[in-house]
């Protein structure tokens, strides 16, 4: 099993693997391009997004800067607006619905490493010297009609379903039910949104 597959099966996998780091270069460098072209140029931000991201539907905007980690595992549906400064550690699948507004600031991490220190780093090197820590991930799943507020912190492994509004700084640890208003730290539903 390659470091890659391990990443996306959830297993301890290395980081420092070879593959790894050649995708996560050329992320850096497409999202620099991205980042650095003039606001207006929607044929070059295209064209850096078709070969960034994993997939995408119609009528896509993303102000810059945007940060990510491989790129090739987000996909977005119809209608998306992301805001500037977001950031997505999308060593796992991180699909997200139609009609998507993310505010500006929002994290959605896909990565996590284990608690235990010897888990994370191995034993060290005869120099005293560490490998890249071990992490392990888990999917993001957003729905469809889903409005993720400034600041918001979503976390490996949750899904939040259909016409969900996520408040601004709140911190998902869990699963949001379609249908409904959340916020918080940890994020809780507050009410319903029919």
């Amino acid at each position: 099993m390659t470091e890659r597959e391990k990443m996306l099966a959830g297993l301890l996998y290395d980081c420092g693997d070879e593959e790894l780091l050649a995708r996560w270069h050329k992320a850096k460098n497409l999202m620099r391009d991205y980042n650095l072209t003039d606001s207006e140029d929607m044929e070059r931000k295209n064209r850096i997004l078709e070969e960034l991201l994993g997939g995408r539907g119609k009528n896509l905007w993303i102000t810059a800067p945007f940060y990510v980690d491989y790129g090739h595992h987000i996909f977005f549906g119809n209608n998306c607006e992301v805001n500037m400064n977001c950031t997505f550690l999308d060593d796992n699948i991180i699909r997200i619905g139609d009609n998507a507004l993310i505010a500006p600031n929002v994290q959605i991490y896909t990565a996590f490493h284990p608690a235990n220190a010897e888990d994370r780093f191995g034993n060290p090197g005869k120099d005293g010297s560490f490998a890249f820590c071990r992490t392990q991930t888990a999917p993001v799943t957003i729905g469809d009609n889903v409005w993720i507020g400034g600041g918001a912190i979503l976390m490996p492994g949750i899904t939040i379903g259909d016409n969900v509004v996520i408040g601004a700084g709140s911190v998902v640890t869990r699963d949001i039910p379609s249908d409904s208003v959340a916020c918080g730290t940890p994020c809780r539903v507050i009410r319903e949104n029919k």
